[in-house]
């Protein structure tokens, strides 16, 4: 059994309440950040940040009016961007006496296994260390094939890597709400989703990214669903007022907050299902999902009605079932082009029930 241990936290800040405003600037917004989290830091806790900001500074630094679409764009707009973000978070946590350590991660870094075991034990040494890791997309290297997206799911990949007591998803919303509020008179505000149940049917009140972010309510809940089946507690709050987080890391309750499951996935399954990066998909009759499901069996090829995509042997692929749904994601036994040819025999293992994770 794991010896007792001070709360550990993961607290992710988006592009839009970085860039700032005329009032209060990025400087100032990084200074308040950081102020909270040395007060955790002094009680002991460990916090790991995950901050976006790199292109938004460095289309400021080059006077863009707009962000980039084009990847080599937003790539150099990064270069410039992220030394300038990691010197004001360097600055900030110096003059309070702490430590930050610049960590880049890109998806193949935690989509190969050998990778995201480092990527744990880098992190794992520098929370030990008393060092606060402040992480980003690297921006500057990374292809569309090995993107996250948005920093909210690489936030709840952190906090499944270092294994997270919370994830706080700072926003510029005070919470997540029935409709879009900015849109929407008749929005109710909801503090608490209980379940992956829950969340599943809250999906459809996301709304998308702002002219700055990549992100929006679709991917907050997106890496909530990550982090809760991994047995992590999230909470979604306002950053704009640093008494926020200030809050937040003292225990209180604010903004939503989404319960963790009660029968987190083992620390292999976390990786199986939400690190990996499938290169394609397997469709599953109803006696295959059963099987899956209830049974808690392998798959075989018997129970395979179409393969989608071209991989390799013991790449990633989705299980969906004869719908559409995502079952769980898990290694292939087989190449696409073999399984092709064996799709639907008896006594044929295409993924084994150890590679497999169940969503």
């Amino acid at each position: 059994m794991r010896e007792p241990r001070a709360m550990r936290r993961v607290v992710k800040v988006g592009t839009s309440l970085l860039r700032g405003t005329a009032e209060r600037p990025t400087a100032a917004v990084i200074a308040d950040l950081v102020a909270s989290l040395n007060r955790a830091c002094r009680r002991a806790e460990s916090v790991a940040l995950v901050t976006s900001g790199a292109v938004g500074l460095g289309c400021a630094v080059l006077a863009m009016a707009r962000r980039p679409g084009e990847v080599a764009a937003l790539q150099a707009a990064a270069a410039v961007g992220q030394g300038q973000l990691m010197a004001l978070y360097q600055d900030a946590f110096a003059v309070r006496g702490l430590t930050a350590a610049q960590v880049l991660l890109t998806r193949g870094d935690l989509a190969s296994r050998r990778r995201y075991q480092n990527a744990c034990r880098t992190l794992e040494q520098l929370l030990a260390w008393g060092v606060v890791p402040v992480v980003n997309e690297n921006d500057t290297l990374a292809t569309d094939e090995l993107r996250f997206g948005d920093n909210d799911t690489l936030s709840a990949l952190v906090a499944v890597a270092v294994e997270a007591d919370e994830l706080i998803l700072l926003t510029d919303v005070d919470r997540l709400y029935s409709g879009d509020p900015r849109s929407d008179n008749s929005a109710q505000p909801i503090e608490e989703v209980r379940d992956l149940a829950e969340l599943e049917r809250l999906t459809h009140v996301a709304g998308g990214g702002g002219r700055w972010g990549t992100g929006g309510m679709t991917t907050k809940l997106a890496a909530a669903r990550i982090a809760t089946s991994s047995g992590i507690r999230v909470h979604l709050a306002d950053g704009r007022d640093p008494a926020v987080l200030d809050a937040l890391l003292a225990g209180q309750r604010v903004g939503t907050v989404f319960q963790p499951s009660l029968e987190p996935l083992s620390t292999r399954k976390r990786w199986l299902a939400h690190a990996l990066v499938p290169k394609g998909s397997l469709r599953l009759d109803a006696g295959a999902e059963r099987a899956l499901l209830r049974q808690g069996a392998s798959l075989l090829a018997v129970g395979v009605t179409a393969v989608e995509g071209d991989f390799s042997a013991r790449e990633a692929v989705r299980l969906l079932a004869a719908d559409g749904r995502e079952l769980g994601r898990g290694l292939a036994s087989l190449a696409s082009a073999e399984l092709r040819q064996l799709m639907g025999r008896a006594g044929v293992e295409v993924v084994h029930r150890d590679r497999l994770a169940l969503l």
